[in-house]
């Protein structure tokens, strides 16, 4: 796997299920913290991904702190509308984490505040709240396999 997608106490299935998607096309692993605020089997999450369930690798955690212990070499990236970076501004290396927080309240402060030299941010008019969570998890997930060329998806 390249790169890690993470989604912290994701709501709405079907972002998740279009995540997924995004998960099994790019070959990015996806992790799911918990809570979930959803059933995994829920058709809305199954419909959304359609047939690529399959094709995904995905890891569920009891929180975003068992995440941390079980990959504690790697590189977290928080997706945050309260970052002053912006996404395109890091060199991302394989195997970096892409972490995303739940659809109406993003990330605990917490995961903020321990992350803060690497918070990222999508560029949006300022009047603005934020852009849907599979749109955001896109954006950042094309621009970290453009910077490293795309691997075998040529």
């Amino acid at each position: 796997m390249s790169f890690h997608i993470v989604l912290v106490e994701p709501e709405i299935p079907q972002n998740t299920g279009n995540i997924a998607r995004t998960c099994a096309v790019t070959g990015a692993k996806l992790h799911l913290v918990k809570p979930l605020g959803f059933e995994i089997d829920n058709a809305k999450l199954k419909r959304a991904g359609l047939d690529y369930w399959d094709d995904l690798g995905v890891e569920y955690h009891d929180s975003f702190a068992d995440l941390k212990r079980k990959y504690p070499d790697a590189r977290f990236f928080c997706s945050t509308t309260k970052g002053s970076s912006w996404y395109t501004d890091f060199t991302y290396r394989e195997g970096d984490f892409f972490v995303f927080g739940k659809e109406t309240k993003g990330l605990d402060s917490e995961i903020l505040e321990a992350n803060r030299d690497t918070l990222i941010r999508i560029p949006m008019l300022p009047v603005r709240r934020s852009l849907n969570l599979s749109n955001s998890v896109a954006i950042v997930t094309y621009e970290a396999f453009r910077q490293i060329g795309f691997p075998e998806m040529k």
